[in-house]
């Protein structure tokens, strides 16, 4: 007897719009948040000046190292789980969340004990200002320290994602956004007068600047860890209870090989960020702090991308377990056409604004302009970038994670790194010309995702027909 399939779409062509929808919106509201508090965190740090956003910003690349990596890992559960989950095997669903389990304590106290052994170090290699290094350690150490939660927020969610539950993420992420906000306003600035309503106010406050932005994270990490952990054990399908807490190959091997290249891509270039942004470093402090400004600015106008991202990996796996063909290619076409529409639009919101959106997190007018131009050069690219993120999505979906790792190392290191290299440190350009290399790199990757995808063979129900 053929099993029922637990289907998130409905029948009819036409239900694919708002399928996508559905689940594209709670993730886009979820970075929108993320993105919020972000901007919030940088524009409270940045009124200690520029020396405190440059600490907290220097070691933002590192952080994108290992939190990329983490995540990385669960691609590979959100393919298994997507797909079985779409073909109605629930038993083995729930068997692959017992492992992400496992994959999460692991990654998590890995990746709490480099930090420990290494945040130091970390500042140094950077090549941060002297005069920064020791406050940008102990910012990168505190974050650190309850990676485990983080890591278990981060592949959980991810999990959750692929049953097509895309609102219990977007709601921990609310909640731990507002516990970092809060514990931000109490613990960077010392005791001082507010005015509310007419009313001067005497309010509390710890006075820990940079130091106390990084512990209002460390907290909400903790929050959003154990909030994710409940959601995931609770789950109706995919609930790990029951199941035995202990490597199962037949579940771990299909897994690992689709979560490995997404791993290596995320370390092969967020490595590659953090060569990129040492060599923005040395070009000293008003470069970096424009480049860390920029790179929060920019992170919100990519909202609609990853959002949409999100949607083509859930809905692309269940196809696969659905072994519907037909599905699947209208999915990516209208998964496309939409991003393409959203990312013009969202580039031209960041083109017209650029200066302005520099100014919510600095009064330092070098800084501003000098943000506002790079800004202004990969606004431009948005487009093109938003359909490289919902191809790497699709393929995420479909498993395969080695196609998208090989483009990313082209671009990032054939592209960015040398060419970042050569104008900043052997031509002595300044940060214009780094983002130049980056927009190359985005429009290489760009050129060779769209003729892979053109081609097909990423599609595991053309294989299954041929």
């Amino acid at each position: 007897m053929t099993k029922k399939p637990f289907s998130i779409f409905k029948q009819g062509k036409w239900t694919l719009l708002p399928v996508i929808w559905a689940l594209a919106w709670p993730t886009m509201l979820e970075q929108l948040l993320q993105t919020a508090v972000q901007y919030i965190d940088a524009a409270m740090v940045g009124r200690l000046g520029a020396e405190a956003t440059a600490a907290v910003g220097v070691t933002t690349t590192v952080s994108w190292l290992l939190n990329g990596t983490v995540m990385a890992l669960g691609v590979g559960f959100l393919f298994f789980i997507a797909r079985e989950y779409g073909a109605g095997n629930k038993e083995r669903a729930a068997q692959a969340s017992s492992q992400a389990v496992l994959i999460a304590l692991i990654s998590g106290v890995v990746f709490t004990i480099l930090p420990l052994l290494l945040y130091k170090k970390i500042p140094v290699w950077m090549q941060a200002d002297a005069a920064i290094q020791e406050t940008a350690a102990l910012y990168f150490l505190i974050l650190y320290i309850p990676m485990l939660p983080r890591s278990a927020s981060m592949i959980f969610a991810t999990a959750l994602r692929a049953t097509g539950d895309t609102k219990t993420p977007m709601i921990i992420s609310t909640l731990m956004n507002v516990v970092n906000v809060i514990l931000n306003f109490l613990l960077i600035y010392p005791t001082r007068d507010i005015s509310l309503f007419g009313l001067t106010i005497p309010m509390w406050g710890a006075g820990l600047g940079v130091i106390g932005a990084a512990i209002s994270s460390a907290i909400s990490f903790v929050f959003g860890g154990i909030g994710m952990t409940y959601k995931l054990w609770k789950h109706p399908v995919i609930s790990p209870r029951g199941q035995k807490l202990r490597p199962d190959m037949t579940v771990l091997r299909p897994c690992l090989k689709v979560a490995i290249p997404a791993a290596l891509q995320r370390f092969a270039t967020s490595f590659g960020y953090v060569a990129f942004a040492s060599m923005i470093n040395s070009l000293g402090t008003v470069a970096t702090a424009a480049h860390s400004i920029a790179n929060t600015v920019e992170s919100a106008f990519y909202i609609p991308g990853y959002g949409m991202q999100a949607a083509a990996a859930t809905l692309t796996g269940n196809t696969v377990g659905m072994k519907d063909k037909r599905r699947m290619k209208d999915l990516t076409q209208m998964l496309l056409l939409i991003e393409v529409s959203l990312m013009v639009i969202s580039g031209g919101l960041l083109f017209a604004f650029a200066p302005g959106m520099m100014q919510l997190f600095t009064t330092d007018m070098a800084v501003v302009l000098l943000g506002a131009t790079v800004l202004r050069m990969v606004a431009l690219s948005e487009p093109i970038y938003g359909v490289s993120i919902v191809i790497e999505g699709v393929l995420q979906g479909v498993g395969d994670t080695m196609s998208a790792f090989a483009f990313n190392v082209i671009g990032m290191w054939g592209v960015r790194i040398v060419g970042t290299f050569i104008c900043t440190q052997l031509l002595g350009m300044g940060l214009v010309s780094a983002w130049a290399c980056m927009i190359a790199h985005n429009v290489l990757l760009f050129v060779l995702l769209l003729i892979h995808y053109k081609r097909g063979k990423w599609n595991p129900l053309n294989k299954q027909e041929a």
